[in-house]
């Protein structure tokens, strides 16, 4: 039995031993790897960002009211025909960066306003206007006034702020490349920024003799130059009438508007006298804000009529309103309908402003003193606006109106 079994062992090593060898000689198949597809990159979506029209035309104009429906207020007509006759050689000597206009669609208006009566204001512009609404026509319109603030020609104790003259480093456009932007050439030769609020308080124009006068109150001033012009009232009783001259190129910042977005102002405490109000309770703080307006305002003596506007010419208190001359022609009549019954009425654009931008957006001009002071500092008013246009122009411009912006 161990015999036999001795002799059939390697009998069974050989068959697998067979067996292994063919298994080996038995081509294997391998499955091709799975397709794996590439990845699907979406997509790219550029947003459709829409123009902003940059001049009234390309936003759109439309045929208005009729002036007879707007039941003009007598007063209000009669202010602002004596406004329009200040403005009309500037329209017909002016281009209108609106594209409304040209200079001789003023030119018949402009003659028969110098014989008009005042009393029969409301039947001249009935007469010689139609109404145009630029785009949707929703107007917002805020106040400003000429400030009269105790000052001094000379520096005396208890008049230690300085109001600056237009500095002859202060250039309007690069030296080097002749691109248009307020700045200086420093020290190194390089065209730069000019001196900001900050540096200019801390002595950065000091002692080059630039000081026209000497304010008592920074906060006055910093009011006084967001306004534009204003009055000082000096030592010995009487008058300086100072106005703009320049603006250093650096960005304005309403300090307003910062101090309600970080709860330092509640809503129904934002007008002006309510700023002051908190500025004079919290110096430190309030004077670290009004730097965050980098904004600096260069004056001149004015000695004959003012405050002057934009057009070099007086303005004239509740008739002239500042508005975007890319939208409104400078020198045009304007109707506001608003919210604020005391700016109801007929304005002229005599005037622009730093924050005075885009169309429908206007400024209403107030006066000098006390009440200006409160109106204008609480003047925050919507509704429409419609320009008023010589007759014809309207036909004129509805016939060529530019597409729809995208």
């Amino acid at each position: 039995m161990f015999l036999f079994e001795s002799l059939r062992r390697p009998v069974r090593l050989s068959i697998l031993a067979v067996s292994l060898l063919v298994a080996g000689c038995v081509p294997k198949i391998v499955a091709p790897p799975p397709v794996i597809p590439p990845p699907v990159t979406p997509p790219v979506i550029v947003p459709v960002i829409p123009a902003v029209p940059d001049n009234a035309a390309l936003a759109g104009v439309a045929r208005g009211p009729e002036i007879a429906s707007l039941a003009l207020n007598p007063a209000s007509a009669a202010g602002a025909l004596a406004a329009f006759r200040i403005s009309c050689p500037s329209l017909i000597r002016r281009t209108d960066a609106s594209g409304l206009t040209r200079g001789p669609d003023w030119s018949a208006t402009c003659a028969a306003a110098t014989t008009w009566p005042d009393a029969s204001a409301s039947a001249f512009f009935a007469t010689h206007f139609e109404t145009a609404r630029i785009g949707e026509g929703q107007a917002f319109a805020t106040g400003y006034y000429e400030p009269q603030i105790k000052g001094s020609r000379i520096q005396l104790p208890g008049y230690d702020v300085p109001i600056y003259s237009v500095p002859p480093d202060l250039l309007e456009s690069n030296p080097l490349t002749g691109e248009r932007g307020r700045g200086r050439l420093g020290e190194d030769g390089q065209f730069g920024l000019y001196h900001d609020r900050a540096s200019i308080e801390d002595g950065a124009l000091a002692g080059r003799g630039l000081e026209i006068a000497w304010a008592a109150d920074p906060i006055e001033l910093f009011f006084l130059q967001i306004q534009g012009s204003g009055r000082l009232l000096l030592p010995d009783g009487n008058v300086m009438r100072i106005g703009y001259a320049g603006q250093n190129g650096r960005e304005y910042l309403a300090i307003g508007r910062i101090m309600r977005e970080r709860g330092i102002l509640q809503t129904g405490g934002t007008s002006m006298q309510h700023i002051v109000a908190w500025l004079r309770a919290n110096p430190e703080e309030g004077r670290a804000i009004m730097r965050e307006n980098k904004s600096y305002i260069f004056f001149k003596e004015l000695t004959g009529p003012g405050p002057l506007g934009a057009l070099g010419l007086p303005v004239t208190p509740r008739a002239t309103v500042a508005a975007d001359p890319k939208f409104v022609p400078l020198g045009a009549p304007v109707f506001l309908s608003l919210d604020r019954p005391e700016a109801n009425g007929l304005w002229v654009a005599q005037d622009t402003g730093g924050a005075i931008k885009g169309a429908n957006r206007f400024d209403t001009f107030w006066g000098a003193g006390d009440e200006a002071a409160r109106i204008a500092g609480g003047m925050s008013g919507k509704g429409q606006a419609y320009i008023l246009l010589p007759k014809g122009v309207v036909a004129r411009l509805t016939a060529n109106a530019a597409p729809p912006q995208p």
